[in-house]
């Protein structure tokens, strides 16, 4: 799906634009041919075409909310070109279906006042399960009576980010189903990550997103990770916030260029469903438990919050709800997130959600706190930039995940009462190490300003166009763009390296991308010209018969093998019979 660069440097750069239009179209009928292997029999895009790829899924076959949100981007630049936005309805109509959970059978016993039970994050997987603490202050959820009342449903209009599209795990939790198993026809709802800022990919146990205790030990998988005095059959799903925002975001462009071409009505009631994600997506806006914002810390003497007191209005690393299954005593939870990583801003998602007629929620409060988001998310680019120009990581009211007392030097320069975190949410490897993350969320910035000219974007954005000019490196029609960044220091003297260089297309399409929307508003002729160099070196250099590739050499190509921590005398099987045990390793 990064492709994308390349149609968006015809839409804004105007140089050659029908070469790119072309080059466009090429890839996009690559994308869309069967034999390519794009796609599932159902419709559904894969993460990969190859199976053999371990990220955040940990193969191929799997899909992301991320990945349906970048079809439906893919399908908006289509109708761009074309004039019909046929496949634009037809991509949200299949994201809504495979990915926004139809089973939440136990949402209606939600109690806004109490949101979800404390459960404190640790640092690693071994020292999970971790337990439950009824003792600590949870606050009131200000969104849930707000879009009932607005949608008539207790039931999120939210995508579960995972999806096990071949059902390979043999979960069998199909849309409507838990636990139907190895035979269950279509993508799989599943879960991963669970277990703390150290379990990467290669340490998780993939879960099934409803556990009836079919699979797994004796109370299912859910012991693996929360301690408790009795389990019962449940479900729980988890949002990619940033995911969500650029299915907005595109729905945004779709409908500025459906209005262009005079067919804004063909996809109103998709822009109708937009702004409905955009409703839930304000729980990526509040703190994990509903607490106040700002030196939030003990868990215990960190006030419970009313009203939005809770609210940090920035696009949080995740949400997510669940609920009791087939219980004899219905019961739901909800949560948000406090940790806040720049690479997840979406600014031109929060304009749109705040200022375009066809995009605004229906909540009563939602368009004021899309404004808010706005104004918070532009600070923060601001708060976490560097001298020379790239951004740090992030922000947290919750250190370590528990509400822990944070080092004494990052009491001074707070935002907004919380906490400067070089690596947010995860640290294996650090999230900020990969300097993809700089292009993905600038590239969202250098749209709002397009779409905006907002003059704060435009300095914060001339500051990282610069920088990134400097170390990007092009030989002939190649190029190494930066691969790892270090960091030191804390706001306002924090300090980045270039540690290592690479080619790594998706990360140069997106910085393509960030300074080709900057350099049509600025006139940044730089700007311009290393946007139009990454693109051709792409197409000149990678392209193969079905898309773009390079040849990669990574460090974690050796943790297959990687022991996988479960707790010692713990054991359970998987559906194809696979046994959990403590000599687990990541392949089995």
């Amino acid at each position: 799906m990064k492709v994308l660069a390349i149609f968006a440097m015809a839409l804004v750069a105007g140089v050659n634009a029908g070469t790119y239009t072309d080059r466009f179209l090429e890839q996009y009928k690559k994308i869309k041919s069967s034999s390519s292997g794009y796609f599932s029999s159902d419709g559904v895009p894969y993460h990969s075409v190859e199976t053999l790829i371990v990220e955040a899924p940990d193969q191929g076959h799997e899909t992301t909310s991320e990945a349906y949100s970048y079809y439906v981007w893919l399908e908006a630049m289509y109708g761009a070109i074309e004039g019909d936005f046929s496949s634009f309805n037809s991509a949200w109509e299949s994201m809504e279906k495979y990915t926004i959970p139809t089973l939440q059978n136990a949402n209606s016993e939600y109690d806004a006042s109490k949101p979800a039970t404390y459960i404190a994050e640790m640092d690693d997987p071994s020292e999970y399960p971790s337990a439950i603490d009824s003792s600590i202050p949870v606050g009131q959820d200000p969104l849930a009576d707000e879009l009932k009342s607005a949608y008539g449903t207790s039931d999120f209009y939210s995508m579960h980010w995972l999806l096990d599209v071949d059902n390979v795990y043999g979960f069998g939790n199909v849309q409507g189903q838990c636990e139907a198993g190895s035979s269950a026809s279509g993508p799989s709802l599943y879960n991963n990550y669970q277990r703390g800022p150290q379990e990467s990919v290669w340490r998780t146990i993939p879960q099934p997103t409803c556990d009836q205790f079919k699979y797994g030990g004796t109370n299912g998988f859910l012991d693996l990770f929360v301690q408790d005095s009795d389990y019962s059959h449940q479900y729980k799903y988890t949002a990619a916030p940033d995911a969500d925002a650029r299915a907005v975001q595109a729905a945004y462009w779709a409908n500025v260029w459906a209005t262009e071409k005079g067919s804004q009505g063909s996809i109103s009631q998709t822009l109708t469903k937009a702004a409905k994600m955009g409703d839930y997506l304000r729980y990526s806006l509040f703190d994990k438990y509903f607490k106040k914002i700002g030196n939030c810390y003990p868990a215990s003497g960190c006030a419970a919050a009313s009203g939005k007191d809770s609210a940090h209005y920035l696009i949080s690393w995740y949400f997510a709800w669940g609920g009791s299954y087939n219980a004899q005593y219905e019961w739901s939870w909800r949560i948000g997130d406090g940790a806040s990583h720049f690479g997840y801003q979406n600014p031109l998602a929060a304009y749109a959600l705040a200022n375009d007629a066809s995009l605004k929620p229906k909540g009563s409060t939602a368009v004021d706190d899309w404004t808010k988001s706005l104004q918070r998310q532009l600070e923060l680019y601001e708060y976490l930039q560097t001298d020379t120009g790239p951004f740090a990581g992030g922000v947290t009211n919750s250190w370590k995940g528990r509400y822990a007392e944070p080092d004494s030097d990052l009491l001074n320069d707070t935002f907004y009462g919380m906490f400067y975190d070089w690596e947010p949410v995860y640290h294996d490897p650090p999230s900020n190490r990969w300097y993809g993350m700089q292009p993905w969320s600038a590239d969202r910035l250098a749209q709002y300003y397009y779409a905006t000219g907002d003059s704060k974007a435009q300095s914060i954005l001339k500051k990282w166009a610069d920088w990134v000019d400097g170390v990007i490196q092009f030989s002939g029609d190649d190029f190494q763009i930066p691969s790892n960044l270090g960091w030191s220091g804390d706001p306002p003297n924090v300090q980045v390296t270039v540690t290592s260089y690479a080619r790594d297309l998706g990360a140069a399409a997106a910085t393509a991308r960030t300074l080709a929307y900057y350099a049509a508003k600025s006139g940044d002729s730089t700007a311009k010209s290393t946007a139009k160099k990454l693109l051709d070196a792409i197409y000149t250099t990678y392209k193969d018969d079905i898309g773009f590739s390079v040849e990669e050499e990574r460090d974690d190509y050796n943790r297959f093998n990687e022991k996988v921590y479960v707790p010692s005398g713990w054991t359970g099987t998987y559906p194809n019979g696979d046994v959990i045990d403590s000599s687990a390793t990541f392949l089995g």
